[in-house]
């Protein structure tokens, strides 16, 4: 019999939308982050109650951020499997064009308050 705590290895969230801005203001051009240990479509699912749902809301904006970074040129979202919905979520930053980074640096300082 599948023992369910392999099939489906509980979430791990990681950090915050707070730190991940953070992360994207101060990291290094291809410095990288860990954002989410888990299956990230199934853990910001209501319907699967795969965590708390302070943590869920939590996970849905650092996705959401996280999404919004590689959308704006800011960092590249790669995953890694490990096994049966495991995967590790990863951020890695893009360098910054020179025009616009006393820009970045402001809008993500004024997201982060």
């Amino acid at each position: 019999m599948p023992n369910d705590t392999n099939d489906h290895p509980m979430p791990q969230p990681l950090i915050t939308e707070t730190d991940l801005c953070d992360w994207l203001g101060q990291a290094d051009p291809g410095d990288s982050i860990l954002y989410h240990r888990g299956f990230l479509a199934l853990d910001v699912a209501v319907v699967h109650r795969r965590l708390p749902e302070p943590e869920r809301r939590n996970l849905l904006r650092v996705a959401n951020r996280a999404a919004w970074a590689a959308d704006n040129g800011l960092a590249h979202l790669i995953q890694r499997r490990h096994g049966t919905d495991d995967f590790s979520y990863f951020a890695i930053l893009r360098p910054r064009p020179r025009t616009r980074s006393a820009a970045l640096t402001a809008l993500l300082a004024e997201m982060a308050a």
